[in-house]
């Protein structure tokens, strides 16, 4: 897919320098970055759900959304010891792979990177990192309920202790209000892989809303940095260089295999 907000870059200095425009707060005389990112392998992928990617009709995903989640807890239960909040489960379950209408993102943007050059079958193919403006997202469009929970608190995204304090159900959720929105989540620290990753979830008022839809109706909520194919390899050697790899991102002997293998592959045989 492509966007008006496509921003193509020619080489890692202005990869580096886009990602991190923006940062100064005058408010803060700090630099901290509005911005949520999401790095993808290939630019034509849009920011689809797992629930979503299960191909169903809307209406079915509607009706099975609760269901999945049910079933989830159900059988969970005994694994994870939890018997709390939806919004607790809903984050442990989206973590282990299960489709849900969570997406995943990160604070960091060279995390963001690490998973635009992570598929190294995609090398032919230009990847993209969404950058997601939580600020202008919480100022202009979250409904008033939901942004004065945040003022409340002093926070800049939300827990799923301040959510459940709003809604103590998805159906709930939804009828915040009428007009769609999204949020972004804070999950629990529940293992290294969440900590490292710098992790944040997005979620939409709907199990069949799509982010990508909704930002194009609201342009001046992200932008998409294009990180060209040919540009790949020198983006995922330096991120290598940078100790940002799978071996740290997915702590364990997967996570170390997997960073390995990569390491190792050839690189003629994927050009």
């Amino acid at each position: 897919m492509q966007t008006p907000n496509d921003i193509r870059v020619q080489n890692w200095g202005e990869l580096n320098e886009l990602v991190f425009r923006d940062s100064w707060s005058e408010r803060l005389g700090r630099y901290r970055s509005p911005f949520a990112f999401r790095g993808l392998s290939d630019a034509s992928y849009d920011l689809k759900t797992s629930l979503i990617r299960l191909g169903h009709a809307p209406d079915v995903t509607q009706r099975l959304e609760p269901v999945i989640l049910r079933n989830f807890q159900k059988y969970a239960h005994r694994n994870t010891g939890q018997n709390d909040s939806i919004w607790n489960w809903l984050a442990i379950a989206a973590h282990h792979g299960l489709p849900t209408r969570l997406l995943d993102w990160t604070n960091s943007p060279h995390i963001a990177m690490h998973f635009a050059t992570i598929e190294l079958t995609r090398y032919d193919k230009d990847g993209v990192i969404w950058c997601a403006d939580q600020h202008q997202i919480r100022r202009q469009y979250l409904p008033v309920a939901l942004r004065h929970a945040l003022e409340r608190e002093s926070a800049a995204v939300f827990t799923v202790d301040i959510l459940y304090r709003l809604a103590d159900s998805l159906e709930a959720f939804d009828h915040l209000s009428q007009i769609p929105f999204v949020i972004f989540l804070e999950p629990p620290a529940l293992d290294e892989r969440i900590v490292n990753q710098f992790a944040l979830f997005s979620m939409m008022s709907s199990p069949t809303a799509r982010l990508n839809d909704w930002m194009m109706q609201h342009p001046d909520t992200f932008r998409r940095i294009i990180i060209p194919a040919e540009l790949k390899w020198e983006v995922r050697d330096k991120l290598d260089q940078m100790n940002i790899t799978e071996r740290i991102l997915f702590p364990g002997l997967d996570g170390l295999s997997n960073w390995l293998r990569r390491y190792y592959s050839p690189k003629h045989k994927l050009e």
